[in-house]
């Protein structure tokens, strides 16, 4: 398919995108068996299930296609997410990419390792099912009543070489501190601060019901933040390979664009 990506790098980016929806649906609702070695049964299953695999799948979408931005650019970035649970995807990441294991040498990049990733998460003296403080590097426990984009914010003041990719769930969006976060882009200098990049991740629900912002007219939420300040990109479809494509390409024009603008405002 046509795009920025040769043929070797979609197929590595999409390997590594489904290795860590396995490995979160594993922390979702395996105890056992995490490599299906073995018909599954309903004792490797979990009796009571944490944690949301919808909004799952585009926060490891996004990470990866973050880490081919930072492995093409040398960018110095910080990835933020809002989704609170959507923490399976996270510690994912964080044990694909070995960080996991650094800090916590018990959960092997193994087997053995993979049985108890996924039997601590949600589990009795385990992890909780939000971006705790255990996660390697966090700063932001996901679903803390919108607080994301504000911490985003705050990360890059006076420090103009960092950016703030930074996700916004569904229903968060809907609380005030989220809400009053997006004119935070009122304070920032793009001299001597960094940039943040909002995404709101629109999969259509919150933890009960539907969400206000997937469900008005697409027209009407392009105006929304237009007039917040900010030139919104619409990204959306079902192909991977395509939206692997057209995500590549996507944060190709926002680097570029976020460069342009920084070099734009520090050389006069």
């Amino acid at each position: 398919m046509a795009g920025p990506l040769s043929g070797e790098e979609l197929g590595k980016i999409d390997a590594y995108w489904r290795a860590a929806n396995y490995l979160s649906v594993g922390q979702i609702y395996l105890k056992d068996n995490p490599l299906l070695e073995r018909p599954l049964t309903r004792e490797d299953i979990k009796p009571r299930l944490l944690g949301h695999f919808g909004t799952t799948p585009g926060l490891n979408f996004i990470y990866v296609h973050l880490n081919r931005i930072i492995r093409n650019h040398r960018a110095n970035m910080m990835y933020l997410i809002g989704p609170g649970h959507g923490a399976p995807g996270i510690i994912a990441n964080t044990f694909l990419e070995g960080s996991y294991t650094e800090l916590y040498p018990n959960i092997e990049r193994n087997r053995d390792g993979m049985k108890r990733l996924f039997r601590q998460f949600s589990w009795p003296y385990g992890v909780p099912s939000h971006d705790a403080p255990e996660v390697p590097g966090s700063i932001s426990e996901g679903g803390e009543l919108g607080y994301s984009l504000l911490h985003a914010y705050g990360a890059v003041l006076d420090n103009p070489d960092l950016i703030v990719p930074c996700v916004v769930g569904d229903g968060e969006a809907e609380t005030g501190a989220l809400a009053a976060s997006w004119h935070s882009n009122k304070f920032i200098n793009p001299i001597t601060d960094g940039a943040v990049l909002p995404i709101l991740h629109l999969n259509g629900y919150k933890i009960a019901n539907p969400t206000v912002l997937a469900r008005i007219d697409p027209d009407e939420l392009e105006s929304l933040f237009k007039g917040y300040g900010y030139k919104p990109y619409v990204l959306e479809g079902d192909d991977p390979k395509d939206m692997h494509q057209r995500m590549a390409e996507v944060l190709d024009t926002l680097y570029a664009e976020i460069q342009r603008i920084q070099r734009h405002a520090r050389e006069k």
